[in-house]
């Protein structure tokens, strides 16, 4: 294939799916750009030129509060919205052109996107008789601190492998949070570490990566996006190993569900490979601890059949997400697994846990009983 004809739609830096082409309004003003919006609730504008990003920015963000010029002017970055690009677009063939060249023309187009948090999509929504839920994508607010902003005028460190690894040994997640601003490389040379052998030291990473996933989500939401890409590219390629790469996944969505939730779908894709069955159950339990809704609105009723799995592990990821999803349509086949006394062992937070089938069983029929009793 030649270097010039590399193309890909265009997707969401939020939520990883692929996004419509962006439109120009039925009564055009002057300077005003072609528009679009995710099902996830993010706007996005593009800019063809690449070089009035600033004018599309404000397109952008006025289109996300509806039209609505003094709530725009009044919101603060972070705090009230996040942002994100797509760079190298082509607005003619709606496509990323990574040689940004096609058919002799120059592609330096941008599609710059922007999501209001769940507190300003409400107010937003309420000022336009709407739902939040159908404005923001049904995702409510993350309780999360948005990490301090840095040093403009600090001397940015590069991303080495040295100091990488030096920094994931002594688990310092502030200083990979502080490198990842410094260095948009960072994720990717943590990534590397998981080819580890040892299956303690890999969950350590793991559950470090996601730290640092959810803390710099807070500015650069983008870099994370980009990251979850570089995962499922690596799950997807029969030709490389993905060590890690469905639990890493799992637990950045896990991490922040109010940006990545939309990615929970495509883990069903590695459900059919024994070699990721137990990864994949892996992340949507650890997605459904907090929101079961997430692995409910995929086609999770496929998963049923596997609790008579012969492999106890399959077994009990099943059990540690049918619990979490208080799936009382399986709770006649999980109270039938009380008396199974097969050791298993399972990972929480990076650390494991020993325990076996017949106590995830009655854990998940706790959990399942609490729902009942709620609902009474």
């Amino acid at each position: 294939m030649s270097k010039t004809t590399i193309k890909t739609r265009p997707w969401c830096p939020f939520c990883g799916q692929d996004v419509g082409k962006p439109h120009y309004p039925d009564a055009r003003k002057m300077g005003e750009f072609a528009l679009g919006s995710c099902p996830c609730g993010a706007v996005y504008a593009s800019d063809p030129t690449g070089f009035n990003v600033g004018s599309a920015i404000v397109e952008c963000l006025v289109h996300a509060c509806g039209d609505d010029w003094d709530l725009a002017w009044e919101l603060l970055p972070d705090e009230d919205y996040l942002t994100s690009r797509i760079e190298d677009y082509d607005e003619q063939t709606h496509q990323v052109v990574e040689t940004r060249n096609l058919d002799g023309r120059i592609i330096k187009g941008i599609l710059y996107f922007i999501r209001l948090q769940a507190h300003i999509a409400e107010v937003v929504a309420k000022q336009n008789g709407r739902s939040a839920a159908a404005s923001s994508g049904a995702l409510p607010a993350a309780a999360k601190k948005i990490e301090a902003s840095p040093d403009p005028k600090r001397v940015k460190k590069k991303a080495k492998k040295a100091l990488v690894l030096e920094l994931v040994d002594k688990r310092d997640a502030d200083g990979l949070v502080s490198l990842c601003f410094d260095d948009k490389k960072t994720l990717r040379m943590m990534n590397r570490f998981l080819y580890e052998p040892d299956d303690e030291k890999r969950w350590r990473i793991i559950s470090l990566i996601g730290e640092v996933c959810s803390r710099v989500a807070t500015r650069k939401p983008g870099m994370v996006s980009d990251f979850l890409h570089i995962l499922f590219e690596a799950c997807s390629d029969s030709a490389a190993s993905s060590w890690g790469a469905v639990e890493t996944i799992g637990t950045v969505i896990a991490g922040r569900p109010d940006i990545y939730g939309s990615f929970t779908r495509h883990l069903l894709s590695y459900i059919g490979d024994p070699s990721t069955q137990v990864h994949v159950l892996w992340a949507l339990g650890s997605i459904a601890e907090n929101r079961p809704d997430m692995v409910r609105n995929t086609p999770f009723y496929q998963l049923f059949g596997l609790l008579n799995s012969p492999d106890s592990d399959v077994q009990a990821h099943m059990l540690r997400l049918l619990g979490r999803l208080r799936a009382t349509e399986a709770a006649e086949h999980i109270k039938a697994l009380e008396n199974n006394t097969d050791p298993v062992t399972i990972y929480e937070n990076g650390l494991p846990i020993k325990t076996d089938i017949g106590s995830l069983a009655k854990e998940a029929m706790e959990l399942i009983t609490k729902k009942g009793e709620e609902k009474q």
